[in-house]
């Protein structure tokens, strides 16, 4: 059975950009496996660091099982998600686990280092998937499948000097948009936090409204999730598209 991971940098990241995409992915038969890199400590003003983290790991975790997805716990505080040998290697060994041939991540260039350090720690890892010289931890027998890396779409549809970042994939998620509502949902410190602080399901909207954006810059879809395609380089080959062939059906391309 083909397997995709999500790999994001906090609690709620993938349930914002990618759980549409994973959902799609379940129902034409791949195995779905979701990683938060970051535990979520710094996602509270009312609990204490640890409270907090144990907290959003119980919502992630039943974020996950609502998904029908495989979870992985996280490996680092908020905030301290770095481009270093120790999380790469943790990163590495996931991957090795998983074996997928389709990786979701978040946007190379985006509005905070966390998601841009998740970002090139996942492409590392996707790349050292057959490196038996490159020690993981745990370690982990070196994979042989070929990896196509996607990107989603950064927060806002910019980059952080305000740049327009288009997609080149779009991925209709009309049909499961509530579904990616209610996997938010499970992070209920969040939606209480933006509740009390923004309005009665703010929370929940936010992502709505962000896809119904993407939904109309593809000029197709009333809701989608937005991704661009990694270089093939030292992942699969140029052709390479498993996204595009499993997903056809609500498939468009700018």
């Amino acid at each position: 059975m083909p397997s995709a991971i999500a790999i994001a940098a906090h609690p709620d990241d993938i349930e914002f950009l990618m759980a549409g995409t994973l959902l799609r992915l379940k129902q034409v038969g791949y195995t779905i496996h979701y990683f938060n890199l970051a535990d979520g400590c710094c996602g509270s003003t009312i609990t204490d660091r640890a409270t907090t983290a144990g907290i959003r790991l119980e919502e992630a975790k039943s974020a996950a099982a609502f998904l029908g997805a495989i979870h992985y716990p996280p490996i680092c505080h908020d905030l301290e998600i770095f481009y270093e040998k120790g999380l790469l290697a943790k990163v590495a060994s996931v991957i090795r686990a998983a074996q997928p041939e389709i990786v979701l991540t978040h946007a190379p260039s985006d509005y905070m280092e966390d998601h841009q350090n998740a970002c090139r720690l996942a492409v590392t890892a996707a790349f050292t998937r057959g490196m038996p010289n490159f020690p993981t931890e745990p370690p982990r027998h070196v994979s042989d499948v070929k990896i196509t890396v996607y990107h989603a779409q950064p927060y806002g549809n910019c980059d952080p000097i305000r740049n327009p970042v288009r997609p080149e994939i779009f991925v209709d998620v009309g049909e499961v948009v509530e579904q990616k509502v209610a996997s938010l949902a499970r992070h209920a410190s969040q939606k209480r936090w933006l509740d009390e602080s923004q309005g009665l399901d703010s929370y929940l909207e936010a992502l709505r409204s962000a896809d119904r954006v993407v939904g109309q810059l593809s000029g197709r879809f009333e809701y989608a999730e937005g991704w661009r395609r990694h270089l093939h380089l030292g992942f699969c080959g140029p052709d390479d598209d498993p996204l595009g062939k499993a997903l056809a059906r609500w498939i468009a391309k700018s």
